[in-house]
């Protein structure tokens, strides 16, 4: 059980309720908004002491019957409700570290797709294996030593003063990045990788510890990203994340309809291969 965090968690999401959310009164004007504590309390039958408690990371181990009045009263998405779990310490967590071996059925299908870059990251954004097309589109990967492989790191510390691979939807990945990082390090509370990583992303990126105080899990990818590529112009490219879940995973597909400009695009870079791109960074 993290005290810490699960206290922050519940303060994060109480505050962004309002009263009538959740079918109470609105009452006299607040000087704080969101919920009061007394009111989280009663919706989720619990003792206001109690829960104060909980927030202020005071209370024991809260039960199942505790944790199910909470994500009710908060209204918590099934992503946030399997983050409370894992905070609370009543969900599995994974003792080990995470895993970078990628499964050699997983490396067949990145050489086999047609037309579709594609590449497997960890569980914390590390591009462990990637076919030529994402090589051309993206970075050849195969030049930068592992560290730099990371996509988080680069989303945060890297070079590209506000632009990742010439892509426009930053922002929006970002917000995902920090959100899926926060479920790996419940997930991984032991990893000095994972730990590491996020301590690192805290203290050099003002956004990202920005981003990491709104406590939020599991923010859905964009569908669809446009790059700027230096060599065959825009392209906007439909994003597919497919879970790996044995190794805790994801395989990262980006294909355009066939017929289409981006698809001729994406076939001009498959004939100029990795040596052809020159992406900035």
């Amino acid at each position: 059980m993290d005290k810490h965090e699960l206290g922050a968690f519940l303060r994060s999401r109480r505050e962004r309720l309002r009263p009538e959310d959740v079918g109470l009164p609105s009452g006299p004007r607040r000087r704080t908004p969101g919920l009061r504590r007394e009111e989280v309390a009663v919706v989720a039958h619990i003792s206001t002491e109690y829960y104060v408690r909980l927030e202020q990371g005071r209370a024991p181990r809260p039960s199942g019957e505790v944790l199910a009045g909470l994500v009710g009263a908060l209204r918590l998405t099934d992503a946030e409700a399997a983050h409370l779990h894992l905070l609370a310490g009543t969900a599995p967590q994974r003792d080990g570290r995470h895993r970078r071996d990628v499964p050699a059925s997983i490396l067949e299908l990145l050489d086999r797709l047609p037309l579709t870059a594609g590449f497997v990251t960890s569980a914390i954004y590390e591009v462990l294996a990637w076919n030529d097309l994402a090589a051309a589109l993206m970075q050849d990967f195969s030049r930068l030593a592992p560290r730099d492989r990371n996509l988080a790191r680069r989303a945060f510390l890297g070079p590209e003063q506000g632009r990742i691979y010439g892509i426009d939807e930053v922002a929006a990945f970002r917000q995902t990045v920090v959100g899926q990082l926060r479920s790996t390090l419940a997930r991984y509370p032991h990893d000095p990788d994972v730990v590491g990583l996020v301590s690192e992303l805290r203290e050099g990126s003002t956004e990202f510890a920005r981003l990491w105080e709104r406590h939020d899990v599991n923010v859905p990818p964009a569908l669809r990203k446009t790059f700027h590529h230096p060599d065959v112009g825009s392209l906007t490219l439909t994003c597919d994340g497919l879970a790996v879940t044995d190794r805790d995973q994801h395989l990262v597909l980006y294909s355009a309809p066939a017929g289409s400009r981006d698809a001729d695009a994406l076939a001009l870079l498959n004939v100029l291969g990795p040596a052809g791109v020159t992406q900035p960074g």
